[in-house]
């Protein structure tokens, strides 16, 4: 069912797998919805799922002008609002974590649960923060699977990773006092050897008043891949049913007149 939708000025590639409530899932920076592949076929077998291609990313075309994170939540905002039609489960992997965290904190009526994997806050939380970006070597390693479905062609991979090597430089930089106002129920995943460290994930669990946190262990960055039964089991449980009442809690808020 892929097609195109127009959201502001970016004509907008997207796919709906399944059938069920709405859950929206963003892939990460430099590739595309094919990310999830390995994961879609669980997932539709509840939910109706829709993943777009962000701006400039596998099938959407580039556009004029800098990559940012407040231009795709912009972006997704117009989609869920267009496509969508209302309120959904929204998720992402990396910069579609980030993304899906923004849309959330700008527009909380548009989200029911958020699922963040592999994001982190603030660049502080980068395992290697100051890594050059080697625009040559990315090329050459992803390159090819954006020349694969790109309207743009494969020479133009370089201007995108260029763009997205900006961005990298300079976001995100949230703070705790920012995340503890998303009160949304939310999974935090993270690879036990990702790009985000586990003490900046740790850091996030605690500002965010209705988080549940999952270290996928044995995974790197590419989790949803090595893993994929474990993420998708994992991803199940949270969209699936409600929070389990807990027998002796600690920083979860109880209901007004329980012990």
């Amino acid at each position: 069912m892929a097609e195109y939708v127009q959201v502001g000025a970016v004509r907008t590639w997207y796919d709906v797998h399944g059938d069920g409530d709405p859950f929206v899932l963003l892939h990460g920076g430099m590739v595309d919805a094919r990310w999830f592949e390995p994961n879609l076929g669980a997932l539709a077998e509840r939910f109706r799922v829709y993943t777009p291609d962000l701006r400039s990313h596998g099938h959407t075309p580039d556009v004029e002008g800098p990559i940012t994170f407040h231009l795709m939540a912009d972006d997704t905002i117009g989609f869920i609002e267009r496509v969508v039609g209302g309120p959904t489960d929204l998720g992402g992997h990396s910069v579609g974590a980030f993304v899906s965290l923004l849309v959330a904190m700008r527009r909380p009526d548009l989200v029911k649960r958020l699922v963040l994997m592999s994001c982190g806050f603030s660049k502080e939380g980068e395992t290697v923060p100051d890594a050059p970006w080697d625009v040559d070597m990315i090329v050459q390693y992803l390159g090819p699977a954006y020349a694969e479905v790109s309207p743009d062609g494969a020479e133009h991979f370089r201007v995108v990773a260029t763009k997205i090597g900006e961005l990298a430089a300079k976001e995100p930089h949230l703070t705790p006092a920012e995340l503890a106002r998303v009160a949304h129920r939310t999974l935090l995943m993270v690879a036990d050897d990702d790009i985000v460290t586990l003490p900046h994930l740790v850091q996030m669990y605690g500002a965010m008043p209705n988080a549940e946190l999952a270290v996928v262990p044995g995974t790197s960055h590419f989790m949803t891949q090595e893993k994929p039964e474990l993420v998708n089991a994992l991803l199940l449980d949270f969209l699936g049913r409600d929070p389990v009442p807990t027998v002796a809690p600690i920083r979860r808020a109880q209901p007004d007149g329980e012990d």
